[in-house]
């Protein structure tokens, strides 16, 4: 019965009136049934309309039924993240107008969010995501669980944490077999700093990218098991692993991968402060990415930090790395990067009133807004030890208060 559909596209595309192509074969009334399903009719008729029309309809025919098989092949390819098999169908797909009048419309521009998502355009993917709300009552039961898991994709990529937990954890796994989103899940907690449930939805994703042979994706999942162990001992274990997963992404000949683990170790050895280590591997880090990237100016950010606290650059050279970074940020419109790279002008400066009035201000609030815990942590930590060198009392209590607050409400929520 799609011959209907395919005639009635293929009529308004050629701007023909049901009584144009109708004449000599039907009447427009009985091509009206046809096109809208509602009556039976004779094959020769569909055989006329379609030689009018210029089309061989058994090649249509073909191509609709394909579209479902092209999208689930789509969908596998952009889980394993095979990206050069993704933009090749992703060609195929935009010059398929068959698509328009598919059963399959609302898959497509769900997945067709995720393509974007994956290659950075998330301005794009929101247009697409507000038409998505427009008819979200029309999607299917597994469509309406993609749109959460889209959803959540695209608030981690806006830094929105606490909006992308509350999306993924109402997916409905019965209805929705992509197991995937359990990974997203857990970058969200990661991301809030709630060790115990990123660990737990990481192993969870592991498991899935084990189950479906993506060991890509099984790289990143220990990647993100392994930071959630904070080994504050001799860190040889740890140590042991991060090169582990590094031969690992090498011999999947992944560098995107690999950028994302020295990145990784680069702040476990920040974190102890070791920042001549720290240094080494942040700059291997940002060897590895794009310039104008997100990732590169977040490992960007670190080196800086890393090289200040160790004295390991002169002011000079530090103060052009921020600035450029900052260009960057600015350029890009990344709202974090600007902030951390003003913090980091301000400091390389040794402005302190400057900075902490900026922390205070403009820096912790955005934080606050966008879930980012470790930074909020951190300001908190630096603002209460600005008061108190200050002999601010009432200001430090308070500071102090906020840091209990959030241990108390973090063992809680772990």
């Amino acid at each position: 019965m799609n011959e209907g559909k395919i005639i009635r596209f293929y009529r308004e595309k050629n701007k023909l009136t049901q009584e144009q192509l109708g004449r000599g074969i039907c009447s427009g009334t009985h091509l009206s049934k046809i096109e809208r399903l509602h009556t039976e009719y004779a094959p020769e008729i569909i055989t006329l309309l379609s030689d009018r029309l210029g089309i061989n309809i058994e090649y249509e025919l073909t191509k609709l039924n394909n579209i479902k098989r092209l999208l689930n092949h789509w969908q596998d390819v952009i889980i394993m993240q095979l990206f050069d098999e993704m933009d090749l169908i992703n060609q195929e797909l935009e010059q398929e107008d068959l698509i328009q009048i598919s059963d399959y419309k609302n898959l497509y521009q769900l997945l067709r969010v995720r393509y974007l998502l994956m290659h950075g355009l998330t301005e794009d993917a929101l247009n697409i995501i507000y038409e998505i709300q427009k008819k979200e009552h029309k999607l299917s039961a597994y469509e309406a669980n993609l749109f959460k898991h889209v959803l959540g994709i695209y608030y981690l990529a806006k830094h929105e944490n606490l909006k992308a937990i509350q999306a993924l954890k109402s997916i409905n796994e019965t209805d929705y077999n992509n197991k995937e989103y359990t990974y997203h899940l857990a970058v969200a907690y990661h991301s809030i700093e709630s060790p115990v449930m990123a660990y737990f939805y990481a192993e969870k994703s592991r498991q899935f990218f084990k189950e479906i042979n993506n060991y890509l994706r099984v790289i990143d999942a220990e990647m993100l098991m392994l930071i959630q162990v904070k080994d504050d001992g001799d860190f040889k274990e740890s140590i042991q692993r991060f090169k582990k997963l590094i031969k690992s992404c090498e011999l999947c000949n992944s560098p995107d991968r690999k950028a994302r683990v020295f990145h990784n170790l680069a702040f476990e050895y920040f974190r102890r402060n070791n920042f001549e280590l720290a240094s080494k591997y942040y700059k291997e880090s940002m060897s590895i990415k794009h310039k104008e990237s997100g990732p590169y100016l977040l490992s960007l950010e670190g080196y800086i930090r890393s090289s200040l606290n160790g004295s390991i650059l002169p002011q000079e050279e530090l103060l052009q790395l921020a600035k450029e970074g900052l260009e960057t940020a600015v350029k890009k419109k990344e709202s974090l990067y600007i902030n951390l790279f003003n913090l980091l002008c301000y400091l390389i400066q040794d402005k302190e009133q400057e900075y902490h009035r900026f922390l205070c201000d403009q820096a912790l609030p955005m934080f606050k807004q966008f879930g980012f815990v470790y930074l909020i942590q951190r300001s908190k930590k630096e603002l209460f030890n600005y008061y108190i060198k200050l002999k601010q009392t009432n200001k430090a209590l308070k500071m102090a208060e906020l840091l209990i607050n959030h241990e108390k409400k973090a063992c809680h929520f772990s």
